[in-house]
């Protein structure tokens, strides 16, 4: 990975963020992408919010985009551009953790902070038979002090490196290599039949289950959208009319006449097409949702705030992939016939 090795703090932050909740190869392509776009804290600094979240488009978790366009900002204009050299300096920084700060701090300075990942936690709790919960606070705080108390001081860098790397390879959550494993013999999980219920964790994923329904309305050859700016999932992104609801509605042809009318003042249209249902998994959600498709005579007094785009500058804007995964569909249909 190209990241690796690398001592400059701004391309380790870059891809310490990317990595965030998202599977190594498939952060690999945006970290160059981003790279090669933005080689430099100051070219990020500068760049417009459009341009950088087209770029994230679909890497998804948006609030560490708007997170690293802040710190970007922050630190080219009230640090004179230069990255922070200390762990305190550095988790002071907004969307930067523990585990991230200690990355940058040992990969780019060589401080002694032990980065403690998913791997690291694992390999911990199996060797030494631990099941100290490591999502809840205590043990956050336990397995932390002691990664820092194992950490070879000598070349912060290599140790903390090599760790991950042997829990990505060898102590793997499911089917780890266990009789490959150097450290067979000390494993208290290996020789007490533990490797498969360590480590634990205390909390059970609730998943929430939204149904979006997004009306696209297209008036004099434009097609309408909006920018999300609630506190909520694709913050900062831009996505058609929604309606939002627990489940599925009825759209029937009547249903959906007196609710463009009552609830939008749209009394000339026609509906050009309604898709299937879309679905997509989110850590904690479950989305699914349809496209209804809607010809305007005009735009209503209710969508004037709304920016009306040909649809061929619509690939200039950064959408969810919900939506573009509908956007695409629909190419792919449209080259077909």
């Amino acid at each position: 990975m190209p990241w690796k090795g690398e001592k400059d703090a701004y391309k380790i932050w870059i891809s310490e963020i990317i990595l965030q909740q998202t599977r190594v190869m498939q952060g690999l392509a945006y970290y160059n992408n981003f790279i090669k776009e933005f080689p430099s804290l100051q070219s990020l600094a500068l760049a417009t919010d459009e341009a950088v979240f087209k770029l994230w488009e679909g890497l998804g978790y948006y609030s560490r985009c708007k997170n690293l366009l802040f710190t970007a900002r922050f630190i080219h204009e009230k640090l004179e551009g230069k990255f922070p050299v200390t762990y305190e300096k550095i988790i002071d920084l907004k969307g930067v953790g523990p585990y991230t700060a200690a990355a940058i701090s040992s990969f780019a300075y060589g401080l002694p902070h032990a980065v403690v990942d998913g791997n690291v936690f694992r390999v911990l709790a199996r060797y030494f038979g631990e099941a100290v919960p490591i999502d809840s606070t205590k043990g956050k705080e336990f397995f932390g002090n002691l990664a820092n108390r194992l950490l070879y001081k000598k070349d912060t860098a290599a140790y903390n490196q090599a760790i991950m790397d042997f829990g990505a390879t060898i102590c793997k959550p499911q089917i780890p290599e266990c009789q490959h494993c150097v450290l067979q013999r000390q494993c208290i999980a290996y020789n007490n039949g533990l490797v498969n219920k360590l480590p634990v964790k205390e909390k059970r994923l609730i998943k929430r289950t939204r149904f979006f329904t997004y009306f696209i309305f297209e008036a004099g050859g434009q097609i309408l959208i909006n920018k999300r700016t609630e506190k909520d999932i694709w913050e900062n992104l831009y996505e058609f009319y929604l309606f939002e609801s627990d489940k599925e509605p009825n759209w029937q042809p009547l249903i959906i006449d007196k609710w463009l009318r009552e609830q939008l003042g749209i009394e000339n249209y026609l509906i050009s097409s309604i898709s299937t249902i879309y679905k997509q998994q989110l850590t904690h959600q479950n989305l699914q949702g349809r496209f209804i498709e809607v010809r305007l005579q005009a735009v209503p007094l209710s969508l004037r705030h709304f920016t009306a785009l040909k649809t061929e500058d619509l690939s200039v804007y950064a959408f969810p992939k919900f939506i573009n995964q509908y956007l695409l569909d629909k190419r792919s249909s449209a080259n077909m016939s």
